[in-house]
Parts: structure tokens; sequence; C-alpha cells
């Protein structure tokens, strides 16, 4: 039965003790603006920084009595976050290039070998050249040191030999450094590089408040345009619905039109009728005279 390899997971931290995890009877206290409070109960630390609405933390757990500080827990711990990043970001990580030869390197290739060596040591790192034997080449280990002497003289200007050409085993190395000057340059370069970055950020938020702004008034714009449009349609629609006056006019036209007719009629039946009374009385006249 195979065995099952167990991984023993990376010891942890020392953790950060806070509020009611604070276990000691006394307690030297700070406050966040940096106001000494002195060494008073860790119950009356606790009752004050409830009081403030902060956490009661405890920044050194050695001293005598623990030191701790009334502060935002969440915010003290993006603040060593962030302080971390910032830190391992600036730091500069110098590593080790290996170059590799052999006793029967042509010369040709010894200068490619030079032009790479150099270029590690521009660029901040250091480089191991390491020429190893193969059988009874091991009786000739100057040829080996005059190739790593080559390179040594070629690489002058720009670094130092940290570790002088030594046997190891069956090969011969040598270690060679950047100058600090170098070593300067590259930090400015990087220094200048990271402002480049924040300079780019900043106009990258810039762009995107901007953009978010132009999102805003587009959007207000089309909300107004939409409230417009809402607001013609409704008064079409009244329009519509009103009533006409110019209808109720001809009506009333109509109507006394209509009254008129009816003014004439009547005069018309009166004098009818006064025809036909004269016509009466005049026959009555006529028989009285026969």
């Amino acid at each position: 039965m195979a065995m099952r390899r167990r991984f023993r997971a990376e010891p942890r931290g020392p953790q950060i003790r806070v509020n009611h995890r604070i276990r000691v009877p006394e307690v030297l206290v700070v406050m966040e603006d940096g106001t000494n409070l002195g060494v008073i109960s860790t119950q009356e630390a606790l009752r004050r920084a409830r009081e403030v609405g902060l956490d009661l933390v405890e920044i050194n757990p050695k001293g005598n009595p623990p030191v701790c500080k009334i502060l935002d827990f969440g915010k003290f711990k993006y603040e060593e976050a962030r302080q971390k990043r910032e830190t391992k970001r600036k730091q500069t990580v110098i590593e080790i290039k290996e170059i590799k030869l052999r006793p029967k390197t042509d010369d040709h290739d010894l200068e490619v070998k030079l032009r790479a060596a150099r270029k590690f040591l521009e660029t901040g790192n250091k480089v191991k050249v390491v020429c190893r034997f193969r059988g009874r080449e091991i009786t000739h280990p100057e040829i080996a040191r005059v190739q790593l002497d080559h390179l040594v003289k070629g690489t002058m200007d720009i670094a130092v030999v940290e570790l002088a050409p030594s046997m190891e085993g069956r090969a011969m190395a040598l270690m060679i450094s950047p100058k600090p000057v170098i070593m300067q340059r590259v930090a400015q370069e990087k220094s200048k590089r990271e402002q480049e970055r924040l300079h780019e950020k900043e106009a990258d938020r810039g762009r995107s408040a901007e953009e978010r702004e132009a999102r805003r008034l587009k959007q207000i714009e089309a909300e107004a345009a939409r409230l417009a449009e809402k607001k013609s349609v409704n008064d079409l629609d009244d329009e519509l619905h009103e009533p006409d006056d110019d209808d109720d006019d001809d009506d009333d036209d109509d109507d006394g039109a209509e009254d008129d007719d009816g003014a004439e009629d009547e005069a018309e039946g009166d004098e009818a009728e006064g025809d036909e009374a004269e016509g009466d009385e005049a026959e009555g006249d006529a028989k009285d005279e026969k």
C-alpha cells in the first residue's frame, strides 16, 4: 500500500489580539490621535473604545504592560497590507544569472556570452560564469581561467568580481556583480517607471470619472427628452379632447336661424289670418249693401 505524503502547513505568524482577546489586567492605552491615556485596566480601555466606536488593538504585546491603541481595526489591517505591497514593489530584487562555458568554447561564442553577461549586469543582476570540464579536460584548468579572465576584463567598467575563479568539483566558477553606480541607475529607472505607472493610473482614473460623468449627462438628456416628448403627447391629447367653441357657436347660430325661421313663419301666418279676416269683413259689407 502506497504511503500518503503529508504536507505540513506553514506556521502561522503572531496574531494581533483585539478587544476581548486581550486578557491582561492592565494595558498602556494610546488614542488614535496619539494621546497617551496611561496605564488603565483592560475593561476601562474597552469601555473607552466602545464609546468612540473603535477597537482596542494590541500593538506591542511584549511591553510591560502591553501597549494597546484605540483605532479602527479594519482600516489598520488595510493600511498594513498596503504598506507591505508598497515595500515589496519598491524593493530591488537581485537575481543570479548563470552563463555556462566549455574549455572548447570558440572565441565568437565567448563574445556572445560576454554580451549576455553585460546585459544581465546592466539590468542589476549578478552573473555566475561556470566552465565545466569533461573527461581529460580537467587536466587543463588554465584554459578555463583564461576564458573567465576575458569575461572579467570585458565587464570591468560595469561590474566587480564578487567571487574569484575557483574550482567547484569538475567546474570553475566566477561571480561578478554590478557596480553601485549601475544599481543606482537601475533604482532610478525603476522609480521613474513607478512614477509613470502612478501617473497613468491617475490618468485612467480621471478618464473613468469623465466617462461616468458623460454617461450621467447623457442619461439626464435622454430622460429630459423623454419627459418633453411625453408632455407634448399629453398636450396634444388634451387639445383633442377639449370642447370646440366654434362648434358651439355654429350650434347657437343654427338654433338662432331656426328661431328666426319660426318667427318668420309665425309672422306670415298672422298676416294670412289678417287677410282672411279682411276678406270676411268685405264679404259682410257687400251682403249688407245688397
